[in-house]
């Protein structure tokens, strides 16, 4: 029985692991590598605690209700009232529209340099959109079923990537630190964490038992913790800080961490298994998130003076996938600003302040839940105006300078002065 359990744990850990990475990990190595390693590291280490710190809150209220039908929105409602039901749906909205429109930007440009540019990024966010958004309105249950050989997959192929990367890494880069753009980074550093929408599922399936959603949550999240350290490593490692190819070009052009480190290290083979591993890990979360984002939409609807249209399944589509795709024609090149939206506004909001609040308002939390709650909520808070202030593209003085010194491209002044 104790095996049967222990495998259950892994299952689920292999789960909470496959809703981690995604198009979060894709740009940490430029979004952590302006601060550089060791301000990294922190910054994982300390958010990565405030997201399992709200795991374990939502995880108690979801097996106290021991319901299949258990929903943030009445979660906060509960304890905080009217406004808190309509924060949480208001940015739930927010995460889910958000990485869509993430993940069809960030492959739009992961496949226009695959291909070499033969035309405009749109066209390639367009066919991205359409491809996207087909799959995820199939019946994808064969997919599902083999959800954890498609994890396997991503395992490998992001080995034979660190494997690569390796004999061009220069360790002297690893040490070098600009803490003034920590900030910058901290909005992906809590999406790189985020897993917590399918908490009422992972219960489920251990049977309620919260010591086996604990080992199942932090097994998960540590795995993924060390492959988000490896491959910022590897992208701060093999990436020039300037000039063409670099962290500060790709941040400002919102671009994957692969693109530039395959130009860097001019290898086909890094190429094809980066754009392998990048296609499918984007192709599944979103796939995973349209699915949500479906059903929010259709409850969302259905309480409204629109509720007669949700009968028709067409509208649903319409109102789930057309939003973003637009987002991402009008703007191909948003890929880490939609992130920086996603993390910062959305999840830390609806998985950092709220959960906090919980801790502070339950009056059965021991002392420690509730001193906690105050060191995340004030975690949260800060994040949050990181978040504002990336999003509002205020950077430190000397941000600019080093463009204006070392960027062999006027581009990137022009994107400051945006």
């Amino acid at each position: 029985m104790a095996d049967i359990k222990s495998k259950s744990i892994v299952l689920t850990a292999g789960l909470v692991v496959g809703n981690l990475i995604g198009a979060g990990i894709l740009a940490l190595p430029v979004s952590l590598g302006l601060s550089g390693m060791v301000p990294a590291l922190l910054l994982l280490a300390v958010y990565g605690t405030l997201m399992f710190y709200s795991a374990e809150i939502l995880t108690r209220e979801a097996i106290e209700r021991k319901s299949s039908t258990f929903d943030f929105p009445s979660l906060y409602n509960r304890y905080l009232g009217h406004w808190g039901k309509w924060v949480a749906i208001l940015t739930n909205g927010i995460i889910l529209y958000g990485l869509l429109v993430a993940y069809i930007s960030g492959a739009s440009q992961i496949l226009a340099d695959l291909f070499g540019n033969p035309f405009p990024v749109i066209w390639f966010a367009l066919g991205a959109a359409i491809l996207f958004s087909l799959l995820a309105i199939a019946d994808l249950s064969v997919i599902n079923r083999y959800n954890a050989v498609l994890i396997g997959v991503l395992l490998a192929v992001f080995v034979l990537l660190l494997l690569l990367c390796l004999p061009h890494l220069e360790t002297g880069r690893l040490g070098i630190s600009h803490w003034e753009y920590a900030p910058l980074a901290i909005p992906l550093a809590v999406t790189a964490c985020h897993f917590h929408n399918i908490i009422p599922v992972l219960c489920k399936n251990l049977q309620w038992d919260i010591r086996a959603m604990r080992k199942a949550i932090l097994l998960g999240m540590m795995l993924a913790l060390v492959m988000n350290i490896l491959w910022t490593m590897c992208g701060i490692g093999t990436l020039p800080r300037h000039g063409d190819n670099s962290l500060v070009l790709a941040y400002l052009r919102n671009l994957p961490a692969t693109v530039p480190m395959g130009n860097i290290l001019g290898s086909k083979l890094f190429t094809a298994l980066a754009a392998v591993f990048s296609i499918t890990a984007i192709v599944t979360s979103f796939i995973a998130n349209g699915l949500g984002l479906m059903s929010f939409t259709r409850d969302l609807l259905s309480h409204s003076r629109f509720r007669k249209a949700v009968q028709n399944g067409v509208i649903i589509k319409c109102v789930t996938f057309l939003p973003p795709a637009v987002i991402a024609l009008l703007r191909p090149g948003i890929f880490i600003k939609a992130l920086d939206v996603v993390g910062g506004i959305g999840i830390v909001t609806l998985f950092g302040i709220l959960p906090a609040l919980i801790a502070l308002r339950h009056r059965e939390y021991s002392a420690k839940m509730r001193l906690g709650g105050w060191i995340f909520l004030l975690l949260s808070i800060f994040a949050l105006g990181a978040a504002i202030v990336s999003i509002a593209g205020v950077r430190p003085d000397t941000f600019g300078e080093c463009c204006e010194a070392h960027s062999t491209e006027v581009y990137e002044m022009k994107e400051l002065k945006k």
